[in-house]
């Protein structure tokens, strides 16, 4: 199992990043995808997950409205569109999948929101 995000980088607050998470090494489509974020002294922490045919999305409290989780399953990559981002938001964001009680976590993308 391989992930791998990419798409980070530095946007001035109120602007907006596109993440993706490009997945390869099992069936992407039979398993749900989350997207977790670490900013720097805080736990890790769960921003967005989508099921495994996309239809159901849900959404830490402090991204709903501003966040949209997304998947390709022809393309086998789950998307994390970011707007009206905020400083809080600088982090380095994270995909993760679990195939029965195992975790794969990908290498981490740094988004900086700062002017």
């Amino acid at each position: 199992v391989q992930l791998v995000e990419s798409g980070g980088g530095l946007v001035q607050p109120g602007g907006s990043l596109r993440l993706s998470c490009a997945a390869s090494g099992f069936t992407f489509s039979n398993y749900a995808m989350s997207w977790y974020r670490q900013a720097p002294g805080k736990e890790r922490e769960l921003v967005a997950t989508v099921t495994a045919a996309g239809g159901t999305t849900n959404y830490a409290d402090s991204v709903k409205g501003r966040f949209t989780i997304s998947r390709d399953n022809a393309k086998n990559t789950v998307y994390l569109q970011m707007n009206s981002l905020k400083p809080e938001d600088t982090a380095v964001y994270y995909c993760r999948t679990m195939r029965g009680f195992k975790v794969y976590w990908g290498q981490g993308a740094q988004v900086t929101v700062s002017s």
